[in-house]
């Protein structure tokens, strides 16, 4: 019983009630002691022990390996500036420095791509591991390691091992990271060796989260349960090549060369008609069996849980870059912009440094700063001496799922049984038993729904399908994806970093196999450039927009598209090139179906726009006008539905009242906005009503409801009890939009059809069904005040959107899973933000889950190729892995902000801005 009962029931307490009461606050006051002086306890443990593992960064140190010595020299933000005599000392001091800095994160990332996360964290991670180890990221990369990359990289990747090793040496868990000192409360874990390998597997881990539209793949078939085609095509409207450009605006395909030419665009190539559109999976063919829908759906959810490397499992992963000529800059040399969106991490994903030879020789050929990933030798996005590069998701679509028809040990392929290509794995578990699993392939790939117990019960059930191609045993889904099979992407790094020229970079780009991104390119000669690489798959029968019937070789892929194919564009006459995960290429200039889903475009348009404007008229661009284009926040939606939303008539006076923060509202969604806190819950709400039940409820979005803090919380939250699950109204029975920009068009399209059979929404027990438009954007305008009025309270006046869109910064293991005063001690935030979904300064929030920030500009440059010491950069987080450093979260607060740093390139430059310098001997 609850000590205030007795005064409760409107009685004085007693004698024996005060005697409680002073009982109570004696016990209180114990209580507030003790966890005084277990903080206490707790600081002076994580001081010393995080002090003992924070890097030397003066003085001098000895590795053994080195020929020669290697000057590390960091600037105020402790980003290093590395200078060696021989590319294997550059390399090997990328190694070490990086470990000194990141090299928990390192060793978590090499547990992931070997699917050995239980060795590290216990038996909760064993479903991760059976299907990251069904994938098999590591023994491609091992397969990768040993037969396809050249001596020169294999060479390089040996360095690099070579110096985290380095450093390893005997050193103790402790001694290398705060999280390793509260792992060993649980477990014995100790770090071992670094390999090659290990390097090279981080490239999958990174193309597995950019694959492009498995995702929509899934969601297709699955709405199949619930609506008809028709209203899938309303969902998946065409890309609007008319209102927003591609990348590629200059050439097309010649069929009689067989390659991609560059032209004014007026030419008469016969690309369109030629690609092949005979069938378009199983949901559209009537031999699809009735199995399908529970193995997609139990898919949906093992997917789900798989642990995210750099974005968000693959959902609506975007990135900003563009180049602008010297024809339109102030300097008259190009400028070069990129910002890619990923998941927030802490640390950030990226790792900012320079590797620069002493003198550029045969001996010594690297001069490169820019972003890196730690684990990983090389630069991924930067520029070197002569050139500049930028990144992009393409989301050219590389996977594919196909149903297999399975028969006793085999599967059926073209009327005949084959057998299964099967391998066992051990996973070994931190504190438990060690685990056994098989791995079943395919011709097509693994099976994924191996990794699910219900899923391999429902494909055995779905045996008795009339429409089935013959009865058996069951079905199962395999992936086919081009990152399963060997290639040479740490090759292509290595080359593009060396890269002089269009021509080298061009070279370098032909060896980029997987993830496929949009290449960005400009040099100190003026000229810029953009490339489509990557191995991407022809197909037979199908456009890979739905799964395929694995026992159907007319479904299989015949190849890759060449090099020569592939779009590009060099110098196009407007003067700039922009990439925004729109659409490559107009269709009809090319014969090969890329993919289905492309971003909708409405970023890159907006960014197009920005830069025509300010040449207009012989305007210059300077580098602050990129800076300023990157955090451009408009809302393009908002733009299309506001001055409906203005044309309601709302009775209630709170409502209006709320209303009219729309008016003169200039669509800026600033951190400070009220107007933009109340149209995006509006947005929300109009998603909600129109689609959300209608959608089938294994569509839901898991994983993206945050814990995250009550939006009128002011302080870091330690206490489970005290958050909230941000995952909003939702029907057990159906699943909401995320919001994206594909959202964006589907609303556009039915706009003006008032009486659109979208627009209805079933009566609920506070309000009656509508029926139109307008009812229903009555309906989301009420239901956005009360929202509203209970996260950010009744007075209008104290909104603001960033209270709503906030930014959580979560060490990505023990921060989320580990002890509530760990989850203090690694975390950061919260921060307001700006932006929002589909914005240029994309902070992405999705709708079915809240309006947290679920991914960001993970990094912003600005490259200027007159004056390299001009270039600006900046990162989410800091260089530094280890909590409490000064370089954990230095740059974020600037991030927020939209500020850049400067960045440094010239060894003046570098002499300049040095705060320390270590020497390494040999």
């Amino acid at each position: 019983m609850p000590p205030n009962t007795t005064a409760s029931s409107g009685q004085k307490p007693g004698k024996s009630g005060r005697k409680k009461g002073r009982r109570a606050r004696l016990f209180l006051i114990v209580l507030v002691l003790a966890i005084i002086g277990g903080v206490a306890f707790g600081s002076y443990w994580s001081i010393s022990t995080v002090r003992a593992s924070f890097p030397q960064t003066k003085g001098s140190i000895t590795l053994d390996g080195l020929s020669g010595p290697v000057d590390v020299k960091r600037d105020s933000h402790g980003i290093p500036q590395i200078y060696a005599a021989t590319d294997e000392d550059l390399f090997m001091a990328q190694g070490y420095v990086q470990a000194q800095d990141r090299f928990y994160e390192m060793d978590v990332r090499r547990h992931m791509t070997a699917g050995k996360l239980s060795e590290m964290f216990g038996k909760d991670q064993v479903d991760n591991d059976e299907f990251l180890r069904t994938l098999g990221w590591h023994r491609v990369a091992e397969e990768e390691y040993k037969t396809k990359l050249s001596a020169s990289t294999k060479k390089y990747l040996q360095a690099y091992a070579k110096g985290v090793n380095a450093y390893l040496k005997g050193k103790d868990g402790e001694d290398i990271s705060l999280e390793y000192a509260a792992l060993g409360f649980s477990n014995d874990y100790k770090p071992q060796e670094w390999t090659p390998v290990d390097s090279v597997a981080w490239l999958k881990a990174m193309a597995w989260d950019l694959r492009g539209n498995m995702q929509d793949e899934i969601d297709r078939s699955l709405m199949t349960s619930r609506l008809g085609p028709q209203q899938i095509a309303d969902l998946y409207p065409a890309y609007p090549y008319d209102r927003n450009k591609p990348i590629v605006q200059e050439g097309e395909y010649n069929e009689v060369t067989g390659e991609y030419e560059q032209s004014d665009g007026a030419g008469t190539g016969t690309a369109a008609g030629t690609q092949s559109a005979a069938g378009t999976g199983l949901t559209n063919d009537a031999a699809a069996p009735d199995g399908l829908q529970s193995q997609l759906a139990g898919l949906y959810n093992v997917l789900d849980d798989v642990p995210t490397a750099v974005g968000v499992n693959g959902n609506g992963i975007g990135s900003n870059s563009w180049v602008v000529d010297g024809t339109h800059t102030i300097s008259g040399k190009p400028l070069l912009a990129n910002d890619p969106h990923l998941s927030p991490s802490l640390p950030s994903v990226w790792y900012q440094m320079g590797l620069h030879c002493k003198a550029v020789s045969e001996k010594c050929q690297y001069d490169v700063s820019g972003y890196t990933f730690a684990g990983m030798p090389g630069v991924v996005i930067g520029h070197n001496e002569n050139i500049a590069w930028g990144m992009t998701n393409s989301g050219a679509d590389v996977t594919d799922l196909y149903l297999e028809k399975l028969t006793g040990n085999g599967y059926e392929y073209d009327d005949k049984v084959r057998s299964f290509t099967t391998r066992t794995e051990k996973i070994n578990v931190a504190g438990g038993a060690s685990k056994s699993i098989v791995v079943r392939e395919t011709n097509n790939g693994p099976l994924l729904s191996d990794r699910d117990d219900e899923l391999v019960k429902v494909g055995k059930k779905a045996t008795v399908d009339s429409a089935a191609p013959d009865r058996g045993d069951g079905y199962a889904i395999s992936l086919r994806w081009t990152a399963l099979d060997p290639g040479t992407s740490m090759d292509a790094v290595f080359a593009m970093n060396r890269a002089a020229d269009w021509t080298d970079f061009r070279k370098a780009a032909a060896l980029f196999d997987v993830p496929s991104q949009n290449l960005v390119y400009a040099d100190t000669d003026d000229n810029i450039g953009y490339q489509l690489p990557g191995r991407i798959p022809i197909r037979g029968e199908g456009d890979g927009s739905l799964p395929s019937p694995g026992w159907d070789s007319k479904y299989n892929w015949d190849g890759y598209i060449k090099q020569a194919e592939l779009p590009y564009e060099y110098n196009p006459e407007r003067g700039y090139i922009v990439t925004a995960n729109q659409a490559v290429v107009d269709k009809d200039k090319y014969p090969y179906p890329l993919t289905t889903d492309w971003g909708y475009g409405t970023r890159s348009q907006r960014i197009s726009d920005l830069i025509a404007s300010k040449i207009k008229g012989g305007g210059k661009v300077s580098t602050d006008d990129m800076r300023q284009m990157q955090l451009d926040n408009s809302s393009e939606i908002a733009k299309l539905l506001v001055p409906k939303l203005l044309k309601i008539d709302v009775e209630d006076k709170d409502v209006r009242e709320a209303q009219k923060l729309l008016e003169g509202w200039n669509y800026t969604q600033d951190a400070d906005s009220a107007a933009a806190a109340y149209f995006n819950a509006t947005w929300r709400n109009i998603l909600r009503l129109a689609f959300g039940n209608k959608l089938p409820k294994e569509l839901r979005v898991k994983g993206q409801c945050l814990n995250v803090e009550p939006a009128d919380s002011t302080g870091p939250v330690d206490d489970e009890d005290d958050k909230v699950r941000e995952c909003g109204q939702r029907d057990a029975d159906s699943a909401q939009p995320d919001g994206g920009d594909r959202w964006f068009e589907v609303v556009r399209k039915i706009l003006d059809d008032e009486d659109n059979d979208w627009w209805s929404a079933p009566r609920t027990r506070l309000d009656k069904a509508v029926d139109t438009r307008d009812e229903l954007f009555k309906r989301a305008l009420t239901d956005a005040r009360w929202e509203l009025t209970a996260k950010l309270g009744k007075d209008i006046d104290t909104w603001s959107w960033g209270r709503l869109h906030r930014l959580y910064l979560e060490n990505q293991t023990l921060g989320t899973e580990g002890p509530g005063f760990l989850q203090y001690m690694l975390n950061r935030g919260p921060y307001n933000l700006g932006g929002g979904e589909a914005a240029v300064n994309a902070t992405g929030w999705n709708a079915a889950g809240g309006y947290s920030v679920v991914w960001v500009p993970s990094m912003r440059m600005v490259v200027n190729l007159d004056d390299l010491d001009k270039s600006k950069w900046i990162n989410l987080t800091g260089a530094s892995g280890h909590a409490y450093s000064s370089h954990y979260t230095d740059q974020t607060s600037k991030w927020v902000k939209g500020e850049l740093l400067s960045w440094p390139s010239t060894e003046r430059a570098v002499d300049k801005a040095t705060a320390d310098t270590l020497l390494l001997k040999p």
